[in-house]
C-alpha cells in the first residue's frame, strides 16, 4: 500500500507541475490511431510471452519440465510486484516453486541471471542509437561496467567453495554468515544459467523480446505525432529510459523513467504535451499492464502455495 500511496503522491506532483502542459495534451490523434496502440499493447503481450519461454528454459535447467501454463502464471505473477525496487518483488514466483522441490537458490539464480540478461539486452538497444543519445553515454558506460564486472565476478570467484567454508564456519549461525552464505549459493547456482548455449538463448530472447516494446513506442509515437521517429531512436529512447530507471532504484523507475523518456522525445523534436502523452500510453502499455496482468495471474494461482 505504501508504494501505491507514493505512486498516487508522484501523479498528483505531475499534474500540479505539468499542468498547462498537460492541458494541451489532444486525445483525437490517439483515439483516431487505436489500431496502432492496440497493436503496441499485443507487442508487450509478445514481450512476455518471449520471457515465460526463457524463464522455462532456466526451469528445465534446473530439472524440472512444468506446464506451459503453470510456468506462464507463476512467472507473470511476479508483474504484480514489478514495482519493487529492483523488482525484487518478482521473486514471489518461488512460493509457487518450492512445494515442487525446486530450490530457493535456484529460482533466486534464475530471477537474477534474467535481471541481468534484460540489463544487458537494454544496453545494446541503446547502443542502436547511441550517437543520438551523449548525454547519456555515462549511465551506458556505468551499465556496461556493472554487467562486465558482475560477469567477471560470476566467473572468477567458486562460489560452492565460498559457500561450503562459509558453512564450517564456527560463527555460521550467525544473520549476516547465513545470508552472505544464501548469496554465495544462488552465485553458484547461477553460473549453470551461463553456459554458452543457455546464456546465449537467453540474451537473444530478452533481446527480441524488450525490442519489440521498443517498436511499440515507435508505432504510438507515429500515431501522436508528425515527429518522425527512428526505430533505431525509438529503441535507443526506451532502453536508456528503463536503464536509467532501473540504476535508480525506485519502484518501477518510477519518475526517473518517465522524466528521461520524455526528455528524449523532446529532444528528438516532440512538442512537450506530445512527449508527456507518448511517455504516458507507453508506460501504461508496458508497465502497468504488466502490473494488471500480474494481479490476474495471482487470482488465477490462489490456493497453490
Amino acid at each position: 500500500m505504501v508504494v501505491y500511496a507514493l505512486i498516487a503522491a508522484f501523479a498528483l506532483w505531475c499534474v500540479v507541475g505539468f499542468h498547462r502542459d498537460i492541458s494541451q495534451i489532444d486525445l483525437k490523434p490517439l483515439l483516431a490511431g487505436w489500431p496502432w496502440v492496440l497493436l503496441a499493447g499485443v507487442l508487450s503481450l509478445l514481450n512476455y510471452a518471449l520471457r515465460v519461454v526463457r524463464w522455462r528454459l532456466y526451469l528445465l535447467k534446473l530439472g524440472h519440465r512444468l506446464p506451459w501454463r503453470f510456468t506462464a502464471l507463476t512467472f507473470m505473477s511476479g508483474f504484480a510486484f514489478t514495482l519493487s525496487p529492483g523488482k525484487l518483488g518478482e521473486m514471489v514466483r518461488a512460493r509457487y516453486y518450492q512445494p515442487l522441490g525446486i530450490p530457493l537458490s535456484g529460482v533466486t539464480a534464475g530471477f537474477f541471471v534474467e535481471r541481468l540478461l534484460d540489463l544487458l539486452a537494454m544496453i545494446l538497444l541503446a547502443m542502436a542509437a547511441l550517437a543520438e543519445l551523449q548525454a547519456y553515454r555515462q549511465v551506458l558506460w556505468v551499465a556496461v561496467a556493472l554487467v562486465m564486472a558482475l560477469l567477471i565476478v560470476f566467473a572468477a570467484v567458486p562460489w560452492a567453495r565460498v559457500a561450503q567454508a562459509m558453512s564450517m564456519h564456527r560463527q555460521a549461525s550467525g544473520q549476516v554468515i547465513k545470508t552472505a552464505q544464501s548469496l554465495a549459493n544462488m552465485l553458484a547456482s547461477a553460473r549453470q544459467f551461463l553456459t554458452p548455449g543457455i546464456l546465449v538463448a537467453g540474451l537473444l530472447l530478452g533481446l527480441f523480446a524488450w525490442a519489440l516494446e521498443a517498436i511499440g513506442l515507435k508505432l504510438v509515437g507515429d500515431v501522436i505525432s508528425t515527429v518522425p521517429l527512428s526505430v533505431a531512436s525509438s529503441m535507443g529512447i526506451y532502453a536508456v529510459a528503463i536503464i536509467v530507471g532501473a540504476l535508480s532504484f525506485l519502484p518501477g523507475g518510477l519518475g526517473s523513467t518517465e522524466a528521461v523518456m520524455a526528455s528524449l522525445l523532446v529532444a528528438h523534436g516532440y512538442p512537450l504535451p506530445q512527449a508527456i502523452l507518448l511517455t504516458l500510453v507507453c508506460r501504461l502499455l508496458t508497465l502497468w499492464l504488466a502490473v494488471l496482468i500480474g494481479w490476474l495471474c495471482v487470482w488465477a494461482l490462489r490456493g497453490q502455495k
